[in-house]
C-alpha cells in the first residue's frame, strides 16, 4: 500500500465528514437566528446565552486527549458528528430558550469534538507543504456544502417548518457519522500521539494567536447575523442567500488562501486578516446601511478562512507527538474566552451594540502586533 494510497483514504474519510457535518451545522446556523427571534423570542441576551452555552464543549475539548485513550481519533471523530446530527435534529421540537440552551449543547459537543479530530488528523496525516492545500481544500468543500444547504432551505422554507428542516439536516450528519464508524483510514507508521495535555512554553504564541482568535470570533458568531436580523431586518430568506454568497466566494477564495500560506508565509497571511478585521469590526459598529454590513458579513466570511495560518504555524513549530494534544489544547484556549464573551456581549449590547463591536477591533489590533512574531518562531525552530 503506497503512501499516497494511505493520504487518499484519509482524505476521503475527512471529506465525507466535512461534507455531512458541514451541512447540518450549517443548516443549523442559517436557521438559529431567525428561530430563535420569531420561535423562541429570544432577544440579544437570550441568543448571548445560547452561544455562550455553544462554546461550553469547545472549552471542554481538551478531554478528547483522554478519549482516545480508549478510542482511536478516526472512530471519536465519526461518533461526534453523530452527536453534532443528533442536536441538530432535536433543535426545532424545543422552541425555548431553555430548549435551545440544551440542543446546543449536544451540537456543539459533536461538532468541537470532530473539529479537533479532523485538524489533528489532517496535521497528523500531510506533510507542512500539502496541509494548507488540504485545509483549504476541504473547506472549499465545505463551502460548496454551504452553497447547497443554503438553496435547498430558500425552497425548502415555502413548505416545511422549523421542525423538519431542522430533523432533515441533523439525519444528513448522523447518517455520515454511522457510515464513518465502518471505515479505518488509519495508519500505524506516524508517530504516536501523546494521550495527555501538554502546555509548552515554546509554543505561547501559538497559545495567545488562538485565545485572541476566540474571543474575537465569538463576537462575529454571536452578533453580527443577529444584527442583521434585529437591526436591520434581514429576513430568512436574505439571510440565506448572504450565506450563499459568501460560500460561492469561499469556494474560489480558499485555494488561494492555502496556495498563500504556502508563497508568502503565516505571518503574511495573517497580517491581511488582522488588519482587514479591524476595519470590518469598525464598520459594523459605525454603518446605518443594510448593504454595507451585509457586504461587511462576506467580507468578514473570507478572511476568516487565513486563521489556516495558526493552524500550519503550530505545524511547524511542535514537535509531531504534540499534535493532538495541541489541537485539543487550541480549542479549550480558543474557547476559554468563547464562553465569556457572548453572555457579556450581550449584556454590553444592551447599553449600546456598538461597543460589543469595538472590543473586537482592540482585539484585532493586538492579534496583529502578536502576529508579526510569527515568522521569527518559525525560523528559530527550523534552525534548532
Amino acid at each position: 500500500m503506497t503512501d499516497a494510497y494511505k493520504k487518499r483514504r484519509m482524505y476521503l474519510f475527512l471529506l465525507v465528514l466535512v461534507i455531512c457535518s458541514g451541512a447540518a451545522f450549517q443548516g443549523w446556523r442559517t436557521l438559529l437566528n431567525n428561530f430563535a427571534v420569531e420561535a423562541a423570542g429570544l432577544d440579544g441576551l437570550g441568543m448571548g446565552v445560547v452561544q455562550s452555552v455553544r462554546e461550553i464543549p469547545g472549552f471542554l475539548a481538551l478531554l478528547a486527549i483522554y478519549m482516545i485513550l480508549f478510542i482511536s481519533e478516526h472512530r471519536l471523530a465519526a461518533l461526534s458528528v453523530i452527536v453534532l446530527g443528533l442536536g441538530v435534529a432535536l433543535t426545532g421540537l424545543l422552541p425555548s430558550l431553555t430548549g435551545l440552551v440544551f440542543t446546543t449543547l449536544i451540537m456543539s459537543f459533536g461538532f468541537h469534538y470532530y473539529e479537533t479530530m479532523n485538524q489533528s488528523l489532517t496535521l497528523q496525516y500531510f506533510d507542512r507543504t500539502e496541509a494548507p492545500v488540504v485545509m483549504a481544500r476541504l473547506r472549499s468543500i465545505t463551502a460548496l456544502t454551504n452553497i447547497t444547504v443554503g438553496a435547498v432551505i430558500y425552497f425548502l422554507a415555502k413548505a416545511l417548518g422549523y421542525t423538519e428542516m431542522f430533523a432533515l439536516l441533523g439525519g444528513v450528519a448522523a447518517v455520515a457519522g454511522l457510515w464513518a464508524l465502518t471505515r479505518d483510514p488509519s495508519r500505524p507508521d506516524l508517530p504516536p500521539q501523546l494521550k495527555k495535555m501538554t502546555f509548552r512554553p515554546r509554543y505561547w504564541l501559538f497559545y495567545a494567536l488562538t485565545f485572541l482568535s476566540g474571543a474575537r470570533r465569538q463576537i462575529f458568531v454571536a452578533f453580527a447575523v443577529f444584527l442583521l436580523v434585529s437591526k436591520f431586518g434581514y429576513s430568512i430568506k436574505q439571510i440565506t442567500i448572504l450565506f450563499v454568497c459568501n460560500n460561492v466566494i469561499n469556494y474560489f477564495a480558499n485555494p488561494i488562501i492555502g496556495r498563500s500560506i504556502n508563497k508568502y508565509g503565516e505571518r503574511a497571511v495573517l497580517t491581511v486578516e488582522y488588519s482587514v478585521l479591524t476595519f470590518v469590526f469598525l464598520g459594523y459598529a459605525l454603518t446605518d446601511s443594510a448593504v454595507l454590513a451585509g457586504v461587511l458579513y462576506i467580507l468578514d466570511n473570507i478572511v476568516f478562512n487565513f486563521a489556516i495560518a495558526i493552524k500550519t504555524f503550530y505545524q511547524k513549530i511542535a514537535d509531531p507527538q504534540d499534535i493532538a494534544s495541541g489541537m485539543a489544547v487550541g480549542f479549550t484556549i480558543n474557547h476559554i474566552a468563547a464562553v465569556a464573551v457572548p453572555v457579556t456581549g450581550g449584556i454590553i449590547w444592551l447599553a449600546d451594540y456598538r461597543l460589543v463591536f469595538l472590543l473586537a477591533v482592540v482585539l484585532s489590533l493586538i492579534s496583529l502586533g502578536l502576529s508579526q512574531l510569527v515568522a521569527g518562531q518559525i525560523r528559530a525552530r527550523s534552525e534548532g
